[in-house]
């Protein structure tokens, strides 16, 4: 029986190889695009779900209002969790994590490498599989470090790494304690090795200060424990704790259960209500919709060969054959062409994964081995065949034997037949994804061209490691002496990054109320606005080298005068609870982009003098030289004061297109996708075009015989497609115009639409279609009418 469906199937598309090729093709595109999504989408739902005691673990965040709005900040006071172990009986155990780089040394081998400091609990609490080493007693030893496989294998070779001494930095070792897996693609942490918090004691680096979020702060609760009723215990931990301070936080605490933590990150009025989520579901949606289209391809081309099977359907029906088994007949062919085209759609996609990774930045790998993978295979081609086959296995099915072998059967020609509803709603969600590639290329583009506040070109900061800030005036000298570099400033950040900052300062004038008015900090030696390229408005930069009280200078930026309502900035004196410290302003700059280009408010800054900590350098490269000349120099000049460290450098304006790397991306995946729809699209407007001229090649040689030119014929054919493709762009432009709106509201600095992507939408499909359906109906309007006529 199978044998015999399978023969008489595959024979049917022999037949129709024109049809079968376009179809098996569309289904191909669809179910591989569907399928790339979906690894994907695996991949961002699976992140940091293969924890254990992931049902229990939490990731602490605070609440707090700042200038005005409400913030959600995942991260704590670094006391915060030793005292959350201690007082409260619902958690098992608490452990933070601060990350950190350092350079590792073992022999000869020299890594400037990404690491955390934590506690000793971070082994037990979480899943990070040691091969080597007791997880309970890896990080008690105040000098012991865990590595992971990849960096023992970096440092040591194929030699056992356990046991073996690290140092850190030029000054510190310590024993490896542990050799832990590498951790999965799919998990937020990050890090190569892990190093006691005892050690940030030693350095002088810990902060317990209860206003001062310093960590990412975990607990794992005890089994029964409920996350709301815990919640309202300790929701008032920090205040409580500042009751007797000079400053008293406002700062409200919660939990944020790990299963969630990666997808929903995003906080609106201190509610974390979206993030990774958003475009977990856009582009589920993205993967679903291609794969309807192609569906839909299948649907349209089958009933267009209606005529040619009626006859098949009418022998059937005389023979014998039920209604229900000629439905089942029907779809065994699309199951059948489903399960071709996922085959081949599985080698396209195993070589499509390495690119598809690196255009959204994850390595993505198909579990051959896992069972899952193929009970989805499974389901995939079943859906897709009862999907594509549906309608067409309904319609054919629903043909009358007798009207059928009697001749009398002709297709009913509908002011808007179900095949035309197809084609409308396929060039529709074609047209929404144009639409939306245009629009997040404009928002792009808005956030690139917008003043930033300062000079990008041809600035390079490198960070102050070892001997490097010890021997920071030779540098500099020799930096710009040597002709490497216009200016020279050391920072406490990169100019691109904000890292730091706080509230409880003070001013003449200012209120109670002031004091919870948070600014964004930044510390500078001197020259910065001649490294940088910021825009003094008013005073002068600060400069210890020429002025040494500007060890407690300060700049203020637009935003900060106008918050602290300064007529007269210059000379005015600022304090801050807590420190015995006052700093006097001597610049106010124009207010430079921090943070995010597509947040419309700047934050207030102060700008400090060096008493704040030194960690990052930039240089302003001299453009008398070649880039690549400069920075050889550069190296020279490093490599002699530091020679232990590799000289590492970082360009402001490649650190500051980072910024752009969640949206870019998005614009690239919408571009793909909407490229692969409309590649869909057309493909089924082709063959409908070729199948509507064939059944139609009579009354074109009639046409053509009575006087009707080529583009009359031409158009005949074409303007029915045209008034569908039309249609569809009215149905679309709504519908795209408030996903797209929906999705702005994102970006406080956003575009507003314009009228003219809509246009050009419009404008684009039209000639997608004219380009397709032309080519057949151009084909069949200069074809021979004496020829096309003979074959009745």
């Amino acid at each position: 029986m199978f044998g015999n469906f399978l023969k008489v199937s595959l024979r049917k598309m022999l037949q129709s190889k024109a049809v079968s090729t376009i179809n098996i093709l569309g289904l191909v595109i669809g179910m591989g695009s569907a399928m790339l999504i979906l690894i994907w989408v695996n991949g961002e739902v699976s992140t940091d779900r293969f924890h254990v005691k992931l049902d229990r673990l939490y990731w602490m965040y605070n609440r707090n209002k700042v200038n005005g709005s409400v913030y959600a900040v995942n991260q704590t006071p670094a006391v915060l969790a030793t005292t959350l172990k201690s007082d409260y009986p619902e958690v098992e155990a608490a452990a933070r994590f601060n990350y950190v780089t350092f350079l590792m040394s073992a022999g000869e081998k020299h890594l400037n490498v990404r690491g955390a400091f934590a506690d000793s609990s971070s082994l037990t609490m979480f899943t990070f599989s040691l091969l080597k080493g007791n997880p309970e007693g890896a990080l008690n030893d105040p000098s012991g470090i865990v590595l992971t496989k990849n960096l023992a294998r970096k440092l040591f070779g194929s030699a056992d790494a356990f046991g073996k001494t690290v140092r850190i930095d030029s000054n510190a070792y310590f024993k490896v304690t542990g050799v832990m897996d590498d951790l999965p693609g799919n998990s937020m942490f990050d890090f190569e090795y892990l190093l006691p918090w005892s050690f940030m004691s030693r350095l002088g680096w810990e902060d317990n200060n209860w206003t001062n979020n310093f960590s990412f702060s975990y607990v794992l609760l005890k089994p029964g424990v409920s996350e709301s009723a815990f919640d309202a215990k300790i929701k008032n931990i920090i205040i409580d704790h500042t009751k007797n301070a000079a400053f008293q936080s406002t700062a409200v605490v919660f939990t944020q259960p790990l299963r969630r933590a990666y997808l929903y990150s995003r906080a609106e009025n201190g509610n974390l209500v979206g993030g990774r989520i958003e475009m977990v579901r856009l582009f589920t949606l993205i993967a679903a919709l291609t794969l309807l289209i192609a569906c839909i391809n299948f649907m349209n081309l089958s009933t267009a060969r209606s005529e040619k099977r009626a006859r098949e359907v009418g022998i059937r029906k005389v023979s014998g054959a039920h209604r229900s088994g000629l439905i089942a007949h029907f779809i065994g062919e699309s199951i059948l062409f489903s399960f071709i085209a996922f085959c081949l759609a599985m080698i396209a996609v195993q070589f499509s994964l390495p690119a598809f990774g690196e255009l959204i930045n994850k390595t993505l790998v198909i579990n051959w081995n896992d069972p899952i993978y193929w009970v989805f295979a499974i389901l995939l081609i079943l859906l897709t065949g009862l999907i594509a086959g549906s309608y067409p296995a309904i319609y054919l099915s629903s043909f009358r034997a007798v009207q059928v072998l009697k001749g009398t059967f002709r297709k009913v020609h509908g002011l808007f037949t179900p095949r035309k509803a197809l084609v409308v709603l396929q060039f529709t969600f074609a047209i929404i994804l144009i639409i939306a590639t245009v629009v997040v290329q404009e928002q792009i583009e808005f956030g690139r061209t917008r003043d930033l506040g300062y000079n990008k070109n041809n600035l390079v900061y490198t960070f102050a490691q070892g001997d490097a800030d010890t021997h920071y005036q030779a540098i500099r000298q020799e930096l710009v002496n040597g002709g490497a570099a216009l200016a020279v400033s050391r920072t406490a950040n990169p100019i691109t990054q904000r890292w730091n900052s706080g509230s409880g300062y003070q001013w003449t004038g200012s209120s109670d109320a002031d004091l919870r008015m948070e600014f964004v900090g930044l510390g500078s030696d001197a020259d910065l606005i001649k490294t940088v390229g910021l825009k003094l408005l008013m005073g002068r930069d600060i400069d210890v080298y020429r002025y040494p009280t500007d060890t407690l200078a300060a700049i203020l930026n637009e935003s900060a005068v106008k918050a602290m309502g300064l007529k007269n900035p210059i000379g005015q004196i600022i304090r801050r609870i807590g420190y015995n410290q006052q700093w006097h302003v001597v610049g106010v700059v124009k207010d430079f982009i921090l943070e995010s280009p597509f947040e419309s408010t700047i934050n207030p800054m102060i700008i400090k003098g060096p008493s704040d900590f030194f960690q990052v350098i930039h240089f302003k490269l001299n453009p008398a030289n070649s880039v690549s000349a400069d920075l050889a120099k550069a190296e020279k000049v490093f490599k002699k004061f530091n020679p232990q460290y590799p000289f590492e450098y970082y360009f402001a304006d490649e650190s500051y297109d980072r910024k752009f790397r969640e949206v870019t991306r998005t614009g690239k995946l919408s571009f793909l996708f909407a490229g692969l729809t409309i590649f869909i699209s057309c493909l089924g407007l082709f063959g409908l075009a070729s199948y509507m001229a064939e059944n139609r090649i009579k009354e074109i040689g009639v046409r053509k015989v009575l006087g009707a030119s080529v583009f009359n014929v031409t158009t005949l054919l074409s303007r029915d497609f045209l008034k569908l493709v039309i249609l569809a762009f009215l149905v679309a432009s709504p519908v795209a115009w408030f996903i797209m709106n929906r999705w702005l509201e994102n970006y406080t600095y956003r575009i507003q639409i314009s009228w003219w992507v809509f246009a050009g939408a419009g404008l684009l499909s039209v000639l997608i279609a004219i380009t397709t359906v032309g080519y057949q109906s151009l084909r069949a309007a200069t074809a021979n009418p004496v020829k096309n006529l003979r074959s009745e």
